[in-house]
């Protein structure tokens, strides 16, 4: 599998990727990504746009896994701060999530792709349970593979979700797909309207800002085994395969490059 081409920089300063060269990726979509403008649930045509940006990347030979999120549904954290357990909102946020998978599924065999969804939590009539190696089989094979129920335990994000799984596959970057967010911004551009966009940043830099990546466990996670993440819109239809091309769209979290110029 090519890994991530990271070229020569200032020392500290993150390392720059070259995304034409990914043979696997694993996408992240917010569960608000799939809504559309609506305000709850899934929106069939946003569904649909998503479906037609894998269907071009796959079409091109990349390798593709999905991690979905609940957003649009339920969220554990929410579940909790009203009064619920928060491991049973956990456990309800997880199995949302494979509401939004049989979804995009059933939008991507519409495009001929071949899938499988693998859940972290048994559900053995609309899903496989998550085995490592027949998910890299199926990769192998080039079926689109949809990661559901998050890791299969309460207390974590499905943000934890991508960076477990992206490693366990060996995918050489994690797609972040937001919803109307354009990448990393330097401040809440709902606080404050002059927050403007990052394009490039270390793991360590997202930490230390506190800057709305991913959760800190997941970026952590992420930090320690030198995998890099590139947050982009996922609304705007094509981004995806721009940024497969090469293009830089949204913003790059990866290693800093050292002194002898490697990350």
């Amino acid at each position: 599998m090519a890994s991530s081409d990271q070229t020569d920089g200032a020392p500290g300063s993150p390392g720059r990727l070259d995304p034409a060269t990914f043979s696997r990726v694993l996408l992240k979509l917010s569960g608000e990504a799939l809504m559309g403008d609506q305000g709850y649930g899934i929106d069939p045509d946003r569904i649909s746009g998503v479906a037609r940006e894998v269907r071009d990347v796959h079409d091109r030979g990349i390798e593709v896994a999905i991690v979905v999120g609940a957003g649009n549904i339920f969220r554990g954290v929410m579940g909790a701060a009203s009064g619920m357990d928060r491991a049973t909102a956990d456990y309800m946020g997880m199995i949302a999530t494979m509401l939004n998978a049989l979804a995009i599924q059933d939008a991507l065999e519409k495009l001929d792709l071949t899938t499988r969804i693998q859940s972290a939590i048994a559900m053995q009539e609309v899903a496989e349970p998550y085995i490592r190696r027949r998910a890299i089989r199926h990769l192998e094979k080039k079926r689109v593979v949809i990661f559901a129920a998050g890791t299969g335990n309460p207390f974590f994000t499905t943000d934890t979700t991508a960076a477990l799984r992206a490693l366990e596959i060996s995918a050489a970057c994690i797609l972040m797909g937001k919803n109307n967010v354009e990448g990393v911004m330097s401040a809440d551009p709902r606080e404050d309207p002059s927050a403007t966009l990052i394009p490039s940043i270390t793991h360590m830099e997202a930490i230390e800002r506190g800057l709305k990546v991913m959760d800190t466990t997941a970026l952590t996670l992420c930090m320690d085994n030198d995998l890099p993440l590139l947050v982009f819109n996922m609304q705007e239809e094509g981004n995806l395969a721009r940024i497969l091309s090469g293009e830089h769209v949204g913003t790059v979290v990866s290693s800093p490059v050292t002194a002898g110029g490697k990350a």
